[in-house]
């Protein structure tokens, strides 16, 4: 990108992150995520620290935004309230301590770490350890004077409780600073309530609390339940206030929430522990988190460093890894899957989300595409959470530029060119009728060796492809008569991989009934429904001659997936593909029910296991009798919490009051 080019995004990012701002800190309302909107706002301040001349005063970088409401008085900070620039990733924190390093002569360093809170920054003032004002961020020069807000509520001190060991900051002037939040517990309560009244609902937690301390009626913010968490101490002679450590145990001894978890590390091994442990931990606190907030612990130092802009030098806010981002839309293909499906596929510019590289998401159908209005080359926000497939959550069209053009579906498949069928009018789903169609084929083959289904090792999809153009098989029951010989002929094996993958092959011939049956690749069973089936009617030769109506009795299945069922055993070529199987004595053994410790229970996973993968925790939960299962529903026992894990599993768990437990606690539930 030139400097012209640079120029004019940098113009459209910063229209679009005014705009964002102004309605998420003025009006209290958000009109996209914080994450896409964090996304935006980084890669604003990586085009103007590549060219600075193009800064200026009135970019998102340069100041806090925040405008004044109607109706309050107006108050000038004693020192600014400053923002802080993001980190996201080792790497980042570690440059940030280098240039600290260059800066401070002394190399004996100490840094603060403490939850960054998802609230709103207010300031209290304290005159002779009684309560004066209490006073929002606003722009950070001047916030609104909301004191006679602040006072009802209950965590605020209306004067600072006396401790000898502190006796001078209760003359003159103590500054204390923090956040206002409100408890997740206490927003979905209040959420009921106003459910129950016929009330719209409240967005989220952060907006709630802001709107409600901005309110004119001091009797209505009396209702909400708020909570003020201190996270600094100021006073006029700054020497008096030597560190953010001494801070906070100064702050606790006056009366104020503090976070018990802050803590001091000495280099860049403390403070990566610290944020690692709260990657999942955080999801434990009662308030909302995206980061952890890193400081210089000297505040001499710290004030030595100086601004640059709207942050101080030396302190950054690490971001968790976030589950939407913002990239360019670099193309759109379709992809035909085993079923037919003809899906449209966004090839992105690399972008990191959920702590993985995304490259490309899915836009699920022509209808989607047209709703949300996705060109390419357009500029879109996407989401990715855990194990879930990224999609283009929508478009941004305030950053077009004219070259962006619009998709159109093709009208054969781009696999075998066979014209499209229309499957649903209303979503735009379109299939490739061709069973035949190479991409259908190698596909329902690599899935019938999947993990969930067969799990045959060395079939992977490079390996199923060579094997079909080499006319060596042409479905699944053909990799049964695979022998060494014909393998070796192939560029991609040896003697040994040829032997081992036929052995792989050939120690999958007597399946169970659940993973043959989900093996065979039939729309719209899944893995827990053709558990589901295999444990209702024990064999697959019920499961072939049931009735739709015996089908769809079965729990979890109902009448969509057992006409799926029943239409695929009904197909002459489905037949003789079973009829393979048995004349080559390939055929899954009767089901029995499993009793263990973990019978009755269901489980959920979000996020990646450090110990085991997904396939091998759901295997274990189904061996001691329990329940493996992709969403959190109301019979759901226990979601548990891995890595980088999903926001909507955890909301939808908190919903509806579902365990959520660590890692640690679902293995002893495994070994116990």
């Amino acid at each position: 990108m030139n400097r012209s080019q640079a120029k004019e995004r940098i113009i459209k990012l910063r229209e679009l992150i005014n705009d964002y701002r102004y309605h998420y800190h003025v009006l209290n309302e958000s009109i996209m995520s914080e994450e896409a909107a964090d996304s935006l706002k980084h890669e604003l301040a990586q085009l103007e620290s590549k060219y600075p001349d193009l800064i200026s005063n009135d970019s998102p970088t340069q100041r806090i935004a925040g405008a004044i409401l109607p109706g309050f008085n107006t108050y000038q900070h004693s020192s600014r309230m400053l923002s802080l620039n993001d980190v996201f990733n080792k790497e980042e924190v570690q440059a940030w301590i280098n240039r600290i390093n260059k800066v401070l002569s002394s190399k004996d360093i100490t840094y603060f770490m403490d939850i960054k809170m998802d609230g709103l920054a207010c300031a209290l003032i304290y005159r002779d350890g009684v309560l004066e004002r209490g006073v929002t961020r606003g722009d950070g020069f001047t916030g609104e004077d909301v004191t006679a807000n602040i006072r009802t509520m209950e965590s605020i001190p209306l004067s600072l409780k006396y401790n000898k060991d502190y006796a001078l900051f209760y003359k003159g002037v103590t500054e204390v600073r923090g956040e206002i939040v409100m408890y997740k517990k206490d927003f979905e309560m209040l959420n009921k309530q106003r459910k129950k009244e016929g009330l719209p609902l409240f967005a989220n937690p952060r907006n709630t609390a802001a709107g409600t301390i901005r309110q004119l009626d001091s009797k209505l913010v009396a209702t909400r339940p708020l909570y003020f968490r201190a996270y600094d101490l100021l006073r006029e002679d700054t020497k008096e206030v030597d560190s953010y450590s001494y801070a906070y145990k100064v702050l606790a001894a006056f009366g104020f929430i503090t976070n018990p978890m802050a803590s001091s590390a000495k280099d860049i091994k403390g403070i990566m522990d610290f944020i690692e442990y709260w990657t999942v931990k955080r999801l434990d606190l009662e308030f909302n988190t995206d980061g952890v907030v890193i400081k210089l612990d000297d505040r001499q130092s710290f004030s030595n460093l100086g601004v640059a802009g709207k942050a101080p030098r030396g302190a950054v806010a690490f971001k968790y890894a976030a589950e939407q981002a913002t990239t360019i839309v670099k193309d759109i293909f379709v992809s035909i899957g085993r079923t037919g499906t003809a899906t449209p596929v966004a090839v992105l510019e690399p972008v990191v989300i959920a702590g993985s590289t995304v490259q490309m998401a899915t836009l699920h159908n022509e209808g989607e595409v047209k709703r949300k209005d996705i060109r390419i080359k357009d500029h879109v926000i996407v989401h990715k959470a855990g194990d879930i497939i990224p999609e283009v959550v929508e478009a941004l069209p305030q950053l077009r530029t004219g070259i962006e053009r619009e998709f159109k579906m093709p009208d054969t498949c781009p696999e075998c060119k066979t014209k499209l069928i229309k499957n649903k009018v209303a979503d735009a789903a379109w299939r490739c009728p061709n069973t035949n169609c190479p991409s259908r084929t190698w596909k329902r083959i690599q899935h019938y060796a999947s993990k969930e289904a067969l799990d045959i090792e060395g079939l992977g999809e490079k390996n199923v492809i060579a094997l079909i153009k080499a006319s060596l098989i042409n479905d699944p029951a053909d990799i049964y008569l695979l022998e060494p010989v014909q393998l070796m002929k192939l560029e991609r094996f040896a003697a040994i991989s040829a032997k081992k993958l036929v052995e792989s092959i050939q120690s999958k011939k007597n399946p169970s009934t659940s993973r043959f049956l989900y093996g065979l690749g039939i729309r719209h069973v899944g893995v827990q429904t053709a558990i589901d089936l295999a444990n209702h009617f024990k064999n697959i030769d019920v499961i072939i001659n049931a009735k739709v109506d015996d089908l769809a009795a079965v729990e979890g299945v109902g009448s969509i997936v057992a006409e799926s069922i029943a239409e695929y055993f009904a197909e002459p070529k489905n037949i003789e593909l079973l009829k393979k199987f048995r004349s080559y004595g390939v055929w899954p053994y009767e089901a029995k029910n499993i009793e263990g410790n973990l019978s009755n229970k269901s489980f959920v996973i979000t996020g990646t296991l450090t110990a085991m993968q997904r396939e091998e925790a759901a295997d274990r939960i189904r061996n001691l009798g329990g329940t493996f299962k992709s969403a959190v529903t109301e019979d759901t026992t226990y979601l548990v919490v891995g890595e980088n894990p999903g926001k909507s599993k955890l909301k939808q768990a908190e919903t509806l009051n579902t365990t959520v437990i660590d890692e640690d606690e679902f293995y002893k539930l495994l070994t116990r």
